[in-house]
């Protein structure tokens, strides 16, 4: 179903409603809960204001009751009209289908479209089978029994990894306590991948947290083998991305559990669910030795339920990590399941349906490996987003859930540190973030003399911590020459790995690199596989392996291998991102300090003994890269790489640094491109550390709220700031009044056209106005300024001590009520240029204008034209020339309502 015309939007609805009058209660009900997931995350995105004067539309119940719930619409509002009857339930899927002109969110259009055109009876047995699944015969129940009861013995519980550096073991928690809903998205762009893949992802989920989580298609496990309205049908081949860590394999086991448990997919008889990591030690096999490798139960039956293909999910997790050869272009089909053949072969023909036709294949994967595969094998793209705030402050919740003080704590302070809180999107960085935390507070409990509690603020610090923490619980006196040599080899494994994006490495890849595997040290940093005929070893999380990929270079200086590995980082489009920020942020003195200080206790030497020459390299090799800084480019790729310079900066914490290598007068212009809170806060920082930046151009950012929070602290170093077209609401005109309020202020030149500023927003300004030395040109076209708090702002416009000299109020809607308070402005003596144009002043206010033009003495040029006035009121206008020698008025010919407003109107700052 298309999004219905005006012309026939009624005849839709009829035919609507006739559908929905066509079920029976308990139909209706069936239904009406089969969709219950959708429903409640569709009241959620929608505009409430809309949503419930649709329902009072319809005299649906309990409408009073929904509005005094604003904030929390959702799950009560959906069982609230289940529980009111059949009228109500009809009356709010009316609803929902009128809205969609106006809203038109893709989970609320799959929805309509399922209800609209799926005939009751298949929707019904759809609805059935999965909730009970198929008849099966004794001999194939009893096996499917088996097999259940298998997967819940190896999905039914986490395990966490013990924390590093000590004795205890791993913990198990119940999957059904710990697991913390991840978002999921439907796109179609997970293909392309030009930059580190936790920093690009990490920006765009901050966008789709901030902007535009209203668009997003979320989808949950219970749509992914549902009716797609992209694909006009129900999937069955998926791929679902996502980086290292954000969940893909917790998401698998949660989704397999979930099936075991009789609460997801039923239609699917036998779910087979496979790692790539375990599929690595395998060499050719026929698609059934592979199924009886992982599951040799099933020996007896496995013939008779392959027959059934249109009853199997086949689950592959890990695509990124397969070491088999996969070529999605191959033409070689093979129909028999009993055949040899390469693991990739197998893949590729069931994907290519020549293997079982009918089955649905499920594969995960690290969005990096997308880029080689044909988008048309999969019909649906899903990608992995981690947690959005929510989801974080229950992450934590659970993590410290003897504690919830504690868990306060730790979430305040993340929250706060807007580095650490971007990266928290990510559940396994969330566990490192705690951990660390933990560890601090922990300390502090035990130490009463410390003063201060030192707690990270950057990522650097983050890890920095993380790893003292390692070696003050694992390292005695006599183990330190075996723990240098085992964390010097570790990180050059490390770097390694990183240089050739590996993740997953051999005991060969360990031996190489002299790794002693017998040391207990070496399992604080990374996990051996499982599995008894293969073993491979990983780091605990990709980003430990790029810090100590990173610590490596500083401890043990190779100047050619530290060249060599900058430089590759550099042209590999981004892949090395974390790794340089870690590099540089190896640079800070304080930041090395932690280490040192934990690893020498009781007065023991340092592990490690950073390399003065190391930090020199590195920041040589940031001057070389400073002048792309200095040069004003508008090309996106551009414009991310000083943003990346930026961030190193900020990792070194070292404004001195800042101020050497960007210099004095900066411009920095990022104007119509996406910035994320992170790179708010990265900028702040560079504005107030390097010497007097010239300007700031944030046109057409469409900055959020939280943005402005980052970013405010900075804004007042820069003298021209330019924030058109952002959309702005009246609630951020405060981090730009802090700004102009600032007692070290150099903001001459500000523009904030095209907002969405009111009357309500002039007082807030006003006040800043008054206490700022240093503004000379400000520039408020196209806003809604008129209303009773304007007279605020022509106050503070008109106060003796105002520098504004250069004012734009051209286009804010006011009227003849408002010209009243323009006459005080001739007491602004440093005044000399205005532009009134474009309001609807009409002749009712043309006295007051008059009254300013002759009473001001430093007026020497005004835009009055557009505002309704008569000839005989332009001619008065225009006569004031000859009365004030020097003056220039602009009174062109024009009706207000209906001019475009010139060019020329608008002077830029």
């Amino acid at each position: 179903m298309d999004q219905p015309s005006e012309e026939n939007d009624e005849d839709n609805l009829q035919k609507f409603r006739q559908k929905l009058n066509g079920y029976e209660m308990h139909e209706l009900r069936m239904m009406y809960e089969y969709f219950r997931d959708d429903l409640i995350y569709i009241v959620q995105i929608l505009n409430t204001h809309s949503f419930l004067a649709e329902l009072k539309s319809r005299n649906v119940p309990n409408v009073e009751t929904y509005e005094s719930m604003k904030e929390n619409l959702g799950a009560s509002v959906v069982q609230g009209v289940l529980e009111a009857g059949k009228e109500a339930v009809i009356g709010f899927l009316e609803s929902l289908y009128n809205l969609q002109t106006g809203h038109p969110h893709h989970n609320l259009l799959a929805v309509l479209w399922e209800i609209h055109n799926v005939e009751i009876k298949t929707l019904k047995e759809q609805i059935i089978v999965d909730e009970n699944g198929h008849p099966l015969d004794p001999e194939i129940k009893e096996i499917q029994d088996k097999h259940k009861q298998y997967l819940l013995d190896t999905t039914q519980n986490f395990v966490e990894c013990k924390p590093p550096g000590t004795t205890l073991k791993s913990q198990d928690f119940p999957i059904s306590e710990r697991f913390v809903n991840l978002v999921v998205v439907s796109t179609e762009q997970l293909r392309h991948r030009t930059q580190h893949e936790l920093i690009e992802i990490g920006e765009k989920h901050e966008s789709y947290m901030c902007k535009t989580q209203r668009a997003l298609e979320r989808v949950s496990p219970k749509r992914l083998f549902r009716w797609c309205r992209q694909i006009k049908q129900v999937p069955n081949m998926i791929m679902i991305s996502g980086v290292p860590g954000v969940g893909k394999t917790t998401l698998m086991q949660k989704f397999v559990w979930d099936w075991v448990n009789g609460n997801l997919y039923q239609r699917f008889s036998f779910v087979f669910f496979f790692k790539f990591r375990e599929l690595n030690r395998l060499g050719e096999v026929s698609l059934e030795e592979m199924i009886l490798q992982q599951y040799p139960y099933l020996s007896s039956q496995l013939e008779n339920i392959l027959k059934v293909p249109e009853q199997l999910l086949f689950i592959f997790d890990g695509l990124d990590e397969s070491c088999h050869q996969i070529d999605f272009a191959s033409r070689s089909r093979n129909t028999n399941t009993k055949q040899k053949q390469d693991l990739g072969k197998i893949l590729v023909n069931l994907l290519g349906q020549s293997l079982l036709k009918g089955c649905s294949v499920l594969v995960t994967s690290r969005p990096a490996k997308l880029v080689s595969i044909n988008p048309d094998i999969f019909q649906l793209f899903c990608e992995v987003m981690g947690f959005f705030h929510e989801e974080r402050k229950m992450y934590f919740e659970l993590f410290f859930v003897d504690d919830k003080k504690l868990a306060l704590q730790a979430f305040n302070h993340v929250r706060d540190n807007e580095s650490l809180y971007t990266f928290c999107y990510i559940p396994s960085y969330c566990w490192i973030i705690c951990r660390v935390l933990s560890m601090c507070f922990k300390s502090q409990q035990t130490n009463c003399n410390q003063s201060e509690l030192f707690l990270p603020k950057t990522v650097t610090q983050l890890f920095v911590i993380f790893i003292s923490n390692i070696l003050t619980n694992h390292c005695q006196e006599t183990e330190r020459e075996k723990a240098r040599k085992c964390l010097t080899a570790i990180g050059w494994l490390a770097e390694f790995g990183v240089m050739n994006r590996l993740m997953v490495f051999e005991e060969q890849d360990l031996k190489s690199f002299t790794v002693d595997t017998s040391l207990h040290l070496l399992t604080s940093f990374m996990v051996e596989s499982k599995q008894p005929c293969y073993v491979n070893y990983s780091f605990l999380h990709l980003t430990v392996q790029e810090f100590m990929a990173a610590l490596v270079h500083h401890v043990d200086y190779k100047p050619e291998k530290l060249q060599e590995a900058l430089e590759k980082a550099k042209s590999q489009d981004g892949h090395a991102e974390i790794f340089l920020r870690f590099l540089f942020g190896l640079t800070d003195g304080s930041t090395k300090a932690l280490l040192n200080n934990s690893s020498s206790h009781q007065g023991s030497s340092n592990i490690f003994i950073f390399n003065d020459e190391a930090s020199k390299k590195v920041i040589s090799w940031l001057r070389e890269l400073s002048t792309l800084v200095k040069k004003t480019s508008k090309d996106a790729s551009e414009r991310r790489k000083t943003l990346n310079i930026f961030n190193y900066l900020f990792e070194s914490r070292n404004k001195e640094l800042v101020s050497e290598i960007l210099g004095q007068n900066l411009n920095i212009d990022f104007s119509r491109f996406n910035l994320t809170p992170l790179d708010c806060t990265v900028l702040a920082f560079i504005l107030k550390s390097c010497k007097e930046p010239e300007s700031l151009d944030l046109e057409k950012c469409f900055l959020e709220t939280e943005c402005w929070e980052r970013l405010y602290p900075g804004l007042h170093a820069v003298q021209t700031l330019r924030l058109n077209l952002n959309e702005l609401k009246n609630e951020d005109i405060c981090f730009i009044a802090k700004a102009l309020a600032h007692p070290k202020c150099r903001i001459q030149n500000l523009s904030l056209t095209n907002n969405d500023f009111t009357s309500t927003c002039c007082s807030t300004l006003a006040s800043a106005i008054y206490k700022n030395g240093s503004l000379m040109f400000l520039d408020l076209t196209f806003n809604n300024l008129t209303g009773p708090h304007f007279s605020d702002l022509i106050a503070a416009l008109s106060s003796p001590t105002c520098r504004v000299k250069h004012l734009e109020l051209c286009a804010l809607k006011l009227t003849h009520d408002d010209s009243q308070y323009l006459v005080s402005l001739s007491n602004n003596k440093n005044l000399e240029y205005l532009n009134l144009s474009h309001n609807s002043f009409t002749d009712a206010g043309s006295g007051h204008i008059k009254d300013l033009i002759e009473k001001s003495s430093s007026l020497k040029e005004i835009f009055v034209g557009a505002n309704g006035f008569s000839e005989e009121v332009v001619k008065e206008l225009q006569d004031l020339i000859n009365a004030r020698q020097g003056l220039r008025i602009n009174v062109w010919q024009s009706h207000a309502e209906n001019s475009a407003l010139p060019e020329n109107v608008t002077t830029s700052i």
